[in-house]
């Protein structure tokens, strides 16, 4: 592969990965991942929080990448508009939630099945202890993951499209994405367990205030994801006979 191979590789993997912890701290991620990790109280549970949402970013971003680079696949417009637009609904909806308390509530009524059955019961009892633990339960893990999987689909695209242009081996553009979501990990989990630690000071000191960072992370994300769906239903003209897109 010459000199080219690992001498500029070695260049181009060390920005990738630098490039990738820059991009953990775009906007629309940070708010993302603050919704979820408002209401935890550990600072182990917030970082693998970021992992989760970093390895379904990084999931997306791999596989829309391989299609883009091997297999020369053009994203048309509308479905990258699509793509960007479930980004601001993802968003909403996790404001939505933070904002009214729904799935503190739909937990709760499960909650109260489960004691009417006592094997569902224990199981529930077991699963809520390793939580206290320090240990994720099943939702908890599931939607950091699913999050990050949709923002993953919001910059694949321009990711792939910019590798494109810049490393002439596919196989080196593959391993570049790679490394660049290794990095959006690592990124990810440093964000948001700077994100927990006055959650979790708050958390044990104030609750009233703990309470107010609970509801304007909320805020926050509803209102930014309402822009965001401005941003690519309006004026990207998603819901118009002449979309226009350009990857960012």
């Amino acid at each position: 592969m010459g000199s080219f191979a690992w001498g500029s590789f070695g260049l181009m993997a060390s920005i990738g990965f630098l490039l990738g912890m820059r991009h953990a701290t775009d906007a629309d991620h940070v708010i993302a991942v603050s919704t979820i990790v408002s209401k935890e109280r550990g600072l182990l549970k917030a970082g693998l929080i970021g992992a989760l949402w970093g390895v379904g970013h990084t999931v997306t971003i791999f596989v829309v990448g391989i299609a883009i680079i091997v297999f020369k696949i053009a994203i048309p417009t509308r479905l990258g508009l699509s793509m960007e637009f479930s980004v601001g609904l993802m968003l909403i909806l996790l404001g939505v939630l933070n904002l009214s308390g729904v799935m503190q509530r739909w937990m709760s009524k499960i909650d109260h099945v489960h004691e009417g059955i006592s094997l569902a019961g224990h199981m529930h009892i077991v699963e809520m202890t390793q939580e206290r633990d320090g240990r994720l339960g099943g939702w908890n893990m599931t939607r950091p993951l699913a999050v990050g999987i949709v923002h993953g689909m919001a910059g694949s695209a321009a990711i792939a499209l910019l590798v494109m242009t810049t490393i002439p081996t596919p196989l080196w553009q593959i391993l570049y994405i790679l490394l660049f979501g290794i990095g959006t990990i690592a990124g990810m989990m440093l964000t948001t367990a700077c994100i927990a630690l006055p959650i979790s000071y708050t958390s044990r000191r104030f609750s009233a205030w703990n309470h107010r960072l609970v509801y304007a992370s909320g805020l926050l994300s509803l209102c930014f994801g309402l822009f965001v769906a401005y941003q690519t239903g309006v004026a990207g003209g998603l819901f118009t006979a002449h979309p226009h897109w350009t990857p960012q």
